[in-house]
């Protein structure tokens, strides 16, 4: 009788480990639960294939053992990249999801037009007649670093005023962080000062249109003026 019992005991344990050899191999190393499919969401520019490549996920690589990280580092390096994420959804699906770089700029360099996100970094370089079609802002600077303070207020500018305003801006200026100016499609001039309260000057200028007067300071919310 206890013969008996060590011996089902012992098929037992066997059949256990068996079983959890088979599932460890179907998972970690077997191509049943390995990629099948690498999905791309978030993308409009940026072709999926593009981003596929960048991902270089081998076909059958075990799910499980994808780094999801270093994927995602290789996918953010692309340049029309703003960030990513990458997640396992199973049996066979690695699923990358981007947010792109929106041009929000266009930076006269040298006979050349620099297209420029939110950050400043350069996503195209056109001749001047091609840029037309980006319907962008103009940045006019002396030398363009997209560290400089000038820079930066100006784009954070542009990066935050509601779209029935930035419609309207057809080109923009700063000597500093605290000297942005705006030149209207309409030949009008907005003082917008430093790239804080935008809230406060965007409402405020959307009533100052209205007016009959060509320049327009809302630098100072709290104390308007106009010419």
């Amino acid at each position: 009788m206890r013969k008996s019992v060590l011996w089902r005991t012992a098929v037992g344990t066997l059949l256990a480990g068996g079983v959890v050899a088979v599932a460890g191999w179907v998972v970690f190393l077997s191509p049943v639960l390995g990629v099948r499919e690498v999905a791309v969401i978030g993308n409009e520019r940026l072709p999926a294939e593009q981003i596929r490549r960048a991902a270089a996920v081998p076909p059958d690589t075990p799910l499980v053992g994808v780094d999801t990280e270093e994927v995602r580092a290789r996918v953010a390096a692309l340049r029309e990249v703003e960030s990513a994420t990458v997640d396992r959804e199973w049996p066979g699906t690695l699923l990358i999801s981007v947010v792109e770089r929106l041009p929000l700029a266009a930076v006269p360099i040298n006979g050349k037009v620099t297209v420029v996100d939110r950050f400043g970094v350069v996503l195209d370089v056109v001749d001047p007649v091609e840029v037309i079609s980006y319907r962008l802002p103009e940045l006019r600077t002396h030398r363009y670093d997209p560290a400089d303070p000038g820079i930066r207020a100006a784009l954070a500018v542009l990066a935050t005023l509601p779209e029935s305003l930035s419609r309207r801006v057809k080109q923009v200026t700063a000597a500093s962080a605290e000297t942005v100016t705006l030149t209207l499609a309409d030949g009008r001039t907005v003082v917008w000062g430093g790239p804080e309260r935008t809230g406060d000057k965007s409402r405020i200028l959307t009533a100052l249109l209205r007016e009959n007067a060509m320049t327009l300071d809302v630098s100072s919310p709290d104390v308007v003026t106009v010419k």
